[in-house]
């Protein structure tokens, strides 16, 4: 037997495509989303039958579209990844930006160490693995 979904709710906010969605099972009502529209929003689930989701704050920052983020283990930080050839690491308790990692093209895909004490990133043109000063330790063209 197929197991039937049903749609809850849409979370409403963002003013162009949402290229990712980001999870993490520490904090269940928790959900980032990225757009084209150069934003990561933070949402609150609540879970009511009328409004299943409030923007909780707009993460801004990048200058052309957001194409990834992602949570870190513990929650407390979020990385994102865009066309403008940088990554952000962002603090979500605050909403601001607490490293700038530059020196890459187009931002495709970005991703914590299980530790979060590094973090790598891909482009267009490399992959790279960088520590949390936003230093980059290894390049792989």
């Amino acid at each position: 037997m197929t197991e039937q979904m049903t749609l809850r709710g849409t979370l409403k906010g963002h003013n162009g495509w949402v290229t990712q969605i980001a999870t993490t099972p520490q904090f269940p009502d928790m959900i980032l989303s990225a757009s084209r529209d150069k934003t990561i929003i933070m949402w609150k689930l609540t879970r009511d039958e009328t409004n299943y989701g409030i923007p909780q704050r707009a993460l801004r920052g990048h200058s052309h579209f957001v194409s990834d983020v992602v949570i870190s283990s513990d929650g407390q930080f979020a990385l994102s990844g865009s066309w403008d050839g940088t990554l952000r690491l962002w603090d979500l308790t605050t909403g601001t930006t607490t490293r700038r990692f530059v020196g890459t093209k187009d931002v495709l895909s970005v991703a914590f160490s299980s530790d979060n004490r590094q973090i790598v990133s891909g482009s267009r043109d490399t992959i790279k693995l960088w520590n949390t000063l936003g230093v980059c330790k290894y390049t792989v063209q």
